[in-house]
């Protein structure tokens, strides 16, 4: 059978990363309907967002190792088949049971899908492997995102059947998306033999760097959940915005900042990186707090820009200094292993704002995720810079 050759396999494997984060995201509009119609609370709304990362995290868990044996291409099938069987539960949605499995079947999807098709990249990304492929891998998992909020606030706002038809046009691109993974080279994994589920350990040798960038990447998954799982619901309530294609806009800008600044400070150290990028997320965080109250569009606006370079720079440093310290062989592991830590900061921040937001109110909540994800943030920069000081800490390439 035909293959693709490496540039084009390169290009798939970006598009199935950017297809995982656009279904991640894909309810993110849709969450305040469901809220209506159903009578729901955040506490809910928040939950049916945190059963995704709760199901990733033991897929990646038992399964992180499964493309350094079978191959990226059959465990990215594998993975793009569950996201697509996950987005026609959401279209055929009418309670939360169908919401639920939906949910569910996108964390088996990206948990098959993601680190398998990062890796991929990697491997197929020609000189500058691992700076070339965090860059592109944040741009394209940014892509997603904002086609997310975007398609889905015009969808929602300008086109009938509101709650569903986003995920009826998702289903379409990721149909395009697995057509073109089919054809994918057929190798086996890097480490070969039979697969069977390994614990997710960490190198001595690489304990340090792999500590700091996955503290920078949970803290930039920990960013992402203020803004996907409560911001539509912060621009309408909060805010004060009626209008769902705007606050999808709004939300969606963040997610373009996230991939322009990817590939503009491509050049840029990880470890320079994560240290820049706390800063600029308690800025974003800051600018949120502020909008709340004082019911402000433009400094929402203003915390979704400045969040998308925190959380751009957090997510490609933690990326690159992973990727550049690991061994081909237990790379996928490894991303894995970096991506479980980040997607369970994550659902626990997402289940907390909700529960804080029904509680107390969604400005207790942003407040006190603030406090959290800025701790998170720091605890990268120290570990980064005091690792710097190691001797033996191998040196990755740049992002």
């Amino acid at each position: 059978m035909r293959t693709l050759g490496e540039r084009a396999s390169f290009a798939t494997a970006a598009a199935v990363a950017g297809l995982a984060l656009w279904s991640s995201a894909a309810p993110t509009m849709i969450y305040p309907l469901y809220l209506q119609e159903w009578q729901l609370t955040p506490a809910v709304t928040t939950a049916i967002f945190a059963t995704y990362p709760l199901v990733l995290i033991p897929v990646l868990a038992v399964f992180g190792n499964l493309s350094d044996v079978i191959g990226r291409r059959a465990s990215i099938l594998l993975g793009v088949g569950a996201l697509i069987a996950g987005t026609v539960a959401f279209g055929l949605a009418t309670d939360l049971g169908w919401v639920f499995a939906g949910r569910a079947l996108q964390g088996i999807g990206v948990g098959l899908s993601l680190s398998p098709a990062t890796a991929a990249m990697i491997e197929f990304g020609g000189a500058r492997r691992a700076p070339r492929a965090s860059s592109t891998t944040t741009a394209a998992t940014a892509t997603g995102l904002a086609l997310s909020t975007l398609i889905g606030g015009a969808l929602v706002e300008y086109a009938p059947a509101p709650m569903h038809l986003t995920f009826w046009v998702l289903v379409a691109v990721s149909l395009v998306v697995l057509g073109a993974a089919w054809f994918l080279p057929r190798t086996r994994g890097p480490a070969g033999g039979r697969w069977r589920p390994r614990a997710l350990t960490v190198p001595a040798t690489i304990r340090i760097p792999f500590s700091a960038g996955t503290l920078a990447i949970a803290a930039a998954y920990a960013l992402g959940a203020v803004y996907l799982a409560l911001g539509a619901q912060i621009a309408r309530d909060l805010v004060g915005s009626t209008n769902v294609f705007v606050d999808g806009a709004i939300i969606s800008v963040s997610a373009v900042v996230i991939g322009i600044v990817a590939i503009l400070a491509r050049g840029l150290a990880p470890r320079r990186a994560i240290t820049i990028g706390p800063g600029i997320t308690l800025v974003a965080l800051v600018l949120l707090v502020f909008a709340g109250s004082a019911h402000s569009l433009p400094l929402f606006l203003a915390s979704c820009v400045v969040g998308g370079v925190g959380y751009s720079l957090m997510f490609a440093g933690g990326l690159g200094l992973i990727a550049g310290a690991s061994p081909v062989e237990r790379r996928g592991a490894l991303i894995s292993s970096a991506y479980v830590v980040g997607y369970a900061v994550q659902a626990a921040v997402a289940l907390g704002l909700g529960a804080l937001a029904t509680a107390s109110g969604l400005e207790v909540a942003i407040k006190l995720g603030t406090a959290s994800i800025t701790a998170l943030a720091v605890a990268s920069l120290i570990t980064v810079n005091v690792g710097r000081r190691r001797a033996a800490q191998p040196v990755p390439e740049p992002v």
